[in-house]
């Protein structure tokens, strides 16, 4: 497994990580035998990069990772996340950056990994009724006790970032990014690049779509993530099955599959681009590891960028609802 530095201050990470909220919600039915058994073959492949956040099924998912990972705790680095306060099933989270809630999401977070100490802490969403200066001192706190060793952010703009980094070093800033999501080039990703701050791209598979697998959303549960999704509406899916068709086409070109030529794009923006892809199957976490020795020349790399863009892409990623609680600070 290839290594990349988290940061320009951070530790070595494996190139892939994963993303474990799949196992416990938002995509199909949960099933945490099977995630287990993906966590371990992802830990036989040289994965060290395990991510997670207390909002996953109520905290459920950070039990599940921290009893897979609990034999091998030397050897990986967790992160978790905190802010989002889930409500009952069916309603929406709020969102908590007091300086309190952190304290104790993060005590929360120890007990049910299983650890005394969190790798990489973020904040899941800017809250913004606490000033960012707020949240982060006390995130920082938690490093000065011991509890916590660097802290991210999730789904913020270049001044917010700015502004954290100028209270405590931020170590990474975690945001949806692939090749039909590519709004972190709009600002966000430069300011990483100035600050010396890794990037990690959740949702680098589109949620499934890139993968060719999503073509219709018949058979997903009721309660799936991506029937809110304006991208998979019926209309729009249409539109972008023409784009999920050429990715794949390309892929048999190369050899290699669509989600692998997705992650080799990635891959390819720079070193400091580690992407997080979320599955609940072994078989998938050895398609995504086997990206990282995929080679792309900068032409197709080029001839994937203008595969994929704004205006190509049919519907906004997220619903109003989610949207506006995304940081869209310039």
């Amino acid at each position: 497994m290839q290594m990349r530095r988290l940061g320009r201050q951070g530790p070595q990470v494996s190139a892939v990580g994963l993303g474990c909220m799949g196992i416990s919600q938002s995509y199909g039915e949960p099933n945490r035998d099977s995630g287990l058994a993906t966590i371990q073959r992802a830990l036989e492949l040289g994965v060290t990069f395990f991510d997670t956040a207390d909002a996953y099924a109520w905290g459920e998912n950070e039990k599940v990772v921290g009893e897979a990972l609990r034999p091998s705790r030397d050897r990986v680095f967790v992160a978790t996340k905190c802010g989002f306060v889930p409500g009952p099933p069916g309603e929406r989270m709020q969102i908590d950056g007091s300086p309190a809630h952190i304290q104790e999401a993060c005590d929360a977070s120890l007990r049910r990994l299983g650890v005394t100490t969190i790798d990489l802490y973020y904040l899941h969403r800017v809250d913004r009724r606490v000033p960012i200066e707020d949240s982060v001192r006390a995130m920082a706190g938690l490093v000065d006790q011991g509890k916590v060793r660097y802290l991210g952010l999730s789904e913020v703009g270049p001044v917010t970032l700015r502004r954290a980094h100028a209270v405590h070093p931020i170590t990474a800033v975690q945001s949806e990014y692939s090749l039909w999501t590519r709004d972190p080039e709009g600002g966000v990703l430069a300011a990483c690049r100035e600050l010396g701050v890794g990037f990690v791209p959740f949702s680098p598979l589109g949620r499934g779509f890139l993968t060719g697998s999503v073509r219709t959303l018949d058979g997903l549960p009721a309660g799936d993530f991506r029937r809110g999704i304006p991208r998979f509406e019926a209309a729009n899916l249409q539109r972008n099955l023409k784009l999920a068709d050429q990715l794949r086409a390309l892929g048999k070109e190369k050899g290699c599959t669509a989600a692998q030529l997705a992650l080799a794009w990635l891959l390819a923006q720079g070193d400091d681009v580690v992407p997080i892809p979320g599955t609940k199957r072994p078989r998938y976490v050895e398609e995504n590891v086997a990206a990282v020795d995929l080679p792309l020349s900068r032409a197709e790399v080029e001839r994937l960028g203008s595969l994929f863009t704004p205006d190509t892409v049919a519907g906004a990623r997220y619903s109003p609802s989610s949207q506006a609680l995304v940081d869209r600070s310039p």
